[in-house]
């Protein structure tokens, strides 16, 4: 099976109707480019709560639901399936999910991802949880006959949740990050707490840049999936979006802080170095050792020499 995925990466910001038009632009490019989906950043259409602005008190929730709607429009007119950020709106006094629409290339919505480890403390007051509900649910789905999941930013530190979607034969993940608009203030303070000295010996000066993109190539390698990883382009970004194949190998990148689109194909006919597909089965059902165990007295033994 072959798939053709657009990752693409703007500069997301507090304005729905800006966001939309980088969006439809971009759908439009990637289905010009050949691609089956379009995969956008976390919070692509509705902005980011905490970094795009302040709060949800006040939110045009209406618009929205008006312009989420001219994206399933687009993607039926298109016939481009698209994984879109937005917000998503719940009842009552509950804050909104931070979600991922599935929509299908016929514009319908198919399911809907929802954020399952919101970055903050216990008490709900900090970072994530301050502005949003966590999820508590898987999304799988098919596009072109390849096998799909989707995962949202601070979930990556959560291999748990590669592991699961493994076991359900998930080939391709979409990964949205929004790892941007970092104001200065902030990104001094970030590149302090990385310590400058070891900035050179790093592949980043900040966290986002250092173990955000070294958990996709370790989640790419360790469970056999192909990842591709959008994020917001909005100054200050701390990496432009790419994609990363089955060995952990990427295979493209994006330009930091410029809006784009990129274009991978997925072919699962196609085989790469794979060090753990003897074993990976047996980890996956609780049986932590390759080969076979052996009876001997001085294995059992583990305090002599």
């Amino acid at each position: 099976m072959r798939l053709a995925v657009a990752t693409c990466q703007f500069p997301v910001d507090a304005d729905i109707r800006r966001n939309l038009g980088y969006v439809v632009h971009q759908m439009a490019i990637a289905k010009r480019r050949g691609a089956h989906v379009a995969h956008f950043p976390e919070c692509a259409l509705s902005g980011y709560a905490g970094t795009d602005f302040a709060s949800y008190k006040g939110f045009d929730w209406s618009l929205l639901e008006a312009c989420a709607r001219k994206v399933l429009e687009r993607a039926r007119e298109l016939r481009l399936w698209v994984i879109l950020g937005s917000t998503h709106r719940l009842t009552g006094r509950h804050k909104p999910h931070n979600s991922l629409y599935v929509i299908t290339a016929r514009g319908e919505l198919f399911d809907r991802y929802d954020k399952m480890f919101c970055a903050g403390d216990g008490a709900g007051k900090s970072l994530d949880l301050a502005h949003y509900s966590p999820g508590n649910h898987f999304s799988e789905f098919s596009i072109a006959g390849v096998r799909c999941g989707a995962l949202i930013c601070h979930d990556y530190r959560y291999p748990e949740l590669y592991r699961e979607y493994k076991r359900r034969g998930v080939e391709v993940m979409f990964h949205s990050y929004h790892a941007g608009h970092v104001p200065p203030v902030r990104l001094r303070a970030m590149r302090k707490g990385v310590g400058l000295e070891l900035h050179r010996i790093n592949s980043g000066s900040t966290l986002p840049e250092i173990t955000m993109r070294a958990a996709m190539h370790a989640a790419a390698s360790n469970n056999y999936m192909c990842i591709s990883c959008s994020n917001s382009s909005a100054r200050q970004s701390c990496w432009p979006a790419f994609f990363v194949r089955p060995d952990g190998v990427v295979t493209g990148r994006l330009r930091l802080h410029t809006a784009g689109v990129l274009i991978s194909t997925v072919d699962t006919g196609r085989r790469f170095y794979d060090s753990t597909a003897a074993w990976r089965d047996r980890a996956l059902r609780g049986v932590f050792h390759s080969g076979a165990v052996v009876q001997d007295k001085r294995s059992e033994d583990r305090a002599v020499l």
